[in-house]
C-alpha cells in the first residue's frame, strides 16, 4: 500500500481509502465487518461514510452504515490505527428524514456530528465533510448552471464557523467538503485564511475515465491551495469494468439493482466505455483495474474511495494500487478522452 499526507493535514492515510456506501443496504453487518477486515490487512487506513448511508437513501436504514462501521471499531479495538471520514447532510429531497429542517447551519451540524459519533462509536472524527453545498448551485451531474441567489441558504462563513466549534471541542479534527466546486472551494479557503478558521484539506468529487470535468478548473485550485481531491465513484458504478457492455452483470448489480445511478449509461458513456475496455484487454489489463489505476496516478488524487459488494471485486480493486499504466496506454486513454469528452459529468 501507497500513503499520503491528505491536503495541509496530518492524517496519513492510504492511497486506497473504503468507500462503504453498501453497508447496511447490499451488504450486511457480517459482510461489512468481512470488508473491514480484508481491507484493513492489505494496508487500508482510510474509511469513507456518511451519516445519509447506505444508499439509495431511506428512512428505514439511514445511519446503519455507520453503525457497522462502529461495531467493528469496538470489536476490533483499533480507533486509532484507523482514519475515519464522515459527512453531513445537507437540504435535498433525498434526505429529508434525517432531521426536520435539514440544513447546515449550526444546530443541524452540531446534531450530526453528535449522532455520528454514537454511531461510530468513538469520541471524534478525522476528517469532517460537507456531503453537498447548501446552496443552488451544480452537483450530482447537474449541468447548466443557473444564477439563484436567493437560494443559497446558511452562509457559508456560518458553516464554516459551526465546524470550528467542533474542531476546538476536539470532536473533529480536519474538514473537507464534496460535491463542490471551484468558487465554494476558494470561498471557504478565503474565510479560513483571513479569520483563522479550519482549512478545508479534501474536497470529495465524482472523478473517472467518464468524467474528468474537475480537470477543467478545479484541479488547479486543488495543486495551488494544497487541497486533495478524494474521487468517489472511480470505476463510474462499475461501469468502466465492462460488465454493462457484455450482460455479464448480474441481477444484483448495483445498476441493475437501483437505475437511479445510470448516469454513466448514456449513448457516449457507453461507446467511451467500450473503447477503455477494448485498451485494456488489448494490453493485458483488467479494465476495472486499468480505470483505477488512473485516478491512483493523477497527482492531485489524496486518495481513491473505491468500493466493492464481494470480497473478489474488494481484491481486485486494492490490487490496483499494484498497477502502474505505461506512458502508451495513458496517451491513448487521453485520446479517447478526447474523442468522448466528459461523456457523464
Amino acid at each position: 500500500m501507497e500513503y499520503k499526507i491528505l491536503g495541509g493535514s496530518e492524517l496519513n492515510v492510504s492511497r486506497i481509502c473504503l468507500g462503504t456506501m453498501t453497508f447496511g443496504q447490499q451488504n450486511s453487518e457480517s459482510e461489512a465487518h468481512e470488508q473491514l477486515d480484508y481491507a484493513v490487512a492489505r494496508g487500508v487506513n482510510f474509511l469513507d461514510t456518511a451519516e445519509m448511508y447506505p444508499v439509495p437513501p431511506q428512512a428505514e436504514t439511514q445511519g446503519r452504515t455507520e453503525q457497522y462501521i462502529g461495531s467493528w471499531l469496538k470489536a476490533r479495538g483499533n480507533r486509532e490505527q484507523m482514519i475515519i471520514a464522515t459527512k453531513v447532510a445537507g437540504p435535498a429531497e433525498m434526505a429529508s428524514h434525517i432531521r426536520p429542517g435539514l440544513c447546515l447551519d449550526q444546530a443541524n451540524i452540531r446534531a450530526a456530528v453528535t449522532a455520528s459519533l454514537q454511531r461510530l462509536q468513538t469520541d471524534y472524527i478525522d476528517l469532517y465533510q460537507l456531503h453537498w453545498p447548501e446552496r443552488a448551485t451544480n452537483f450530482f451531474g447537474e449541468l447548466n448552471y443557473r444564477h439563484q441567489p436567493d437560494k443559497d441558504g446558511t452562509p457559508l462563513l456560518e458553516t464554516l464557523e459551526a465546524l470550528k466549534a467542533l474542531v476546538d471541542e476536539g470532536l473533529i479534527r480536519y474538514v473537507g467538503l464534496s460535491n463542490e466546486v471551484p468558487w465554494g472551494v476558494m470561498k471557504f479557503l478565503g474565510y479560513a485564511e483571513s479569520l483563522g478558521l479550519p482549512r478545508v484539506v479534501s474536497v470529495q468529487n465524482p472523478y473517472n475515465l467518464l468524467n474528468r470535468k474537475d480537470e477543467v478548473g478545479l484541479t488547479e485550485v486543488l495543486m495551488r491551495e494544497n487541497v486533495d481531491l478524494l474521487p468517489y465513484s472511480p470505476m463510474a458504478f462499475g461501469t468502466l469494468s465492462g460488465k454493462y457492455l457484455d450482460g455479464s452483470a448480474g441481477a444484483d448489480a448495483r445498476i441493475n439493482q437501483f437505475p437511479r445511478f445510470s448516469r454513466y449509461l448514456t449513448e457516449n458513456g457507453l461507446k467511451a466505455t467500450a473503447e477503455y475496455v477494448q485498451l485494456a484487454r488489448d494490453h493485458g489489463l483488467d479494465p476495472a483495474q486499468m480505470a483505477l489505476a488512473f485516478v491512483n496516478s493523477r497527482p492531485f488524487v489524496g486518495s481513491n474511495i473505491i468500493g466493492a459488494t464481494t470480497l473478489a471485486q474488494l481484491k481486485s480493486n486494492v490490487d490496483s494500487i499494484n498497477l502502474a499504466l505505461s506512458a502508451e496506454v495513458l496517451e491513448q486513454i487521453d485520446l479517447i478522452g478526447v474523442r468522448y469528452s466528459n461523456p457523464c459529468p
